[in-house]
């Protein structure tokens, strides 16, 4: 069995594309070819997975007609001719979108490989909602992502693929919490708040938490845990008062999520594809959607966890210490809440989401064409 996957950018989509390349290998002794941008975050990530990378110029298109969408365009094209003989040996392509998946995606359709789209946000992506129109079928996080595809095809609620790490976060939570604490210098007996705004930080989360901590300096039981972003960790530092009760870890990136999320009792962070790895792992999250998402999928995303009852949302223009101390306090202050969210995002997540996905490959390529 021959597998090209396809996309990447940023890790929020490489993550789920190796999740989803390792259950195909693993489960059904795949071969997989990796097909990416030369200069997304893949082009790192997959060959230290150990998995073939092939580069591929791609561009950021705009929603509307300019010189940027022109280039995104024919890059793309040319893409999919130069990696036209890779797709045309799989038995099937699968995306997880992004540009970068443009020229596999239109490969596919010209060698007529059988297409599975992973869509991990409610509001599907430019190039995966075109691509839809010729795929086999779409893997989808968030049960709304349906109504914004086109009628007719073949859409499964599969979940977003998490790391293999990340999935048994609940059966080794003891262990990896008494890790965490070493690692981050915190202690295991305190209410702990994990801050994250995405592999590359969240710079207005950072400022508004860096001035929140004046108001919960007070708090002996509760910990702060803030990855605040390459370069910016100094921010939330200063505003860290050495007389205060409350204890706070600052760190440009957490390479080992598991532990952290172990170690979390609530999650601040905004709401992309980490939110799988979130719920997952049964943690409460108090979500704010970065506001200039594309067509705001990221509100849409933490909506529906709201909905669900596995999170609380703070849109980002009223995100002030104002707001978000007393958010942080509501949750953490009231056990039967948190447990409660906690069920609810165990009850939303698809921790099994990179072996469903694997298995709709298989049963898709071996569909009457």
């Amino acid at each position: 069995m021959n597998v090209v996957v396809t996309g990447g950018g940023t890790a929020g989509h490489v993550f789920p594309a190796l999740a989803t390349a390792s259950a195909l290998r693993d489960a059904h002794g795949a071969s997989i070819v990796f097909i990416g941008a030369t200069d997304g975050q893949e082009a790192r990530l997959v060959p230290e997975a150990g998995f073939r990378f092939v580069p591929v110029r791609v561009a950021a298109a705009q929603t509307r007609l300019s010189f940027a969408t022109v280039r995104a365009v024919a890059l793309a094209i040319g893409g999919s001719r130069s990696v036209r003989p890779i797709v045309r040996g799989a038995d099937v392509v699968v995306s997880i979108g992004g540009f970068a998946s443009a020229p596999a995606a239109l490969a596919a359709r010209r060698t007529r490989v059988p297409l599975v789209l992973i869509e991990p946000n409610s509001v599907p992506g430019v190039v995966n909602r075109i691509a839809a129109r010729w795929a086999s079928a779409v893997a989808t996080t968030f049960e709304q992502t349906a109504a914004r595809l086109p009628a007719g095809m073949r859409i499964e609620r599969t979940g977003n693929p998490i790391r293999p790490e990340i999935a048994a976060v609940p059966e080794r939570r003891a262990r990896l919490r008494a890790e965490a604490c070493e690692a981050f210098g915190l202690a295991a007996d305190r209410t702990t708040v994990f801050v994250f705004g995405g592999s590359q930080g969240a710079l207005h989360l950072d400022q508004v938490i860096a001035d929140s901590l004046p108001a919960l300096a007070h708090r002996g039981d509760l910990q702060l845990l803030v990855s605040a972003g390459p370069g910016r960790e100094a921010e939330v530092a200063r505003a860290v008062n050495a007389g205060a009760a409350l204890r706070v870890a600052v760190v440009p990136f957490v390479d080992r999520m598991d532990r952290a999320l172990a170690l979390a009792d609530l999650v601040v962070a905004r709401a992309g594809g980490s939110v799988a790895e979130v719920t997952a792992c049964g943690v409460p999250s108090l979500l704010v959607p970065y506001p200039h998402a594309t067509e705001n999928h990221q509100e849409a995303n933490a909506r529906e966890l709201v909905t669900a009852g596995a999170a609380r949302m703070l849109l980002d223009r009223d995100l002030s210490s104002s707001t978000l101390v007393p958010a942080i306090l509501s949750i953490v202050d009231d056990a039967a809440t948190r447990t409660a969210m906690s069920n609810a995002a165990l009850g939303w997540a698809r921790p099994d989401a990179a072996a469903r996905i694997a298995d709709l490959c298989v049963d898709v390529m071996k569909a009457p064409s």
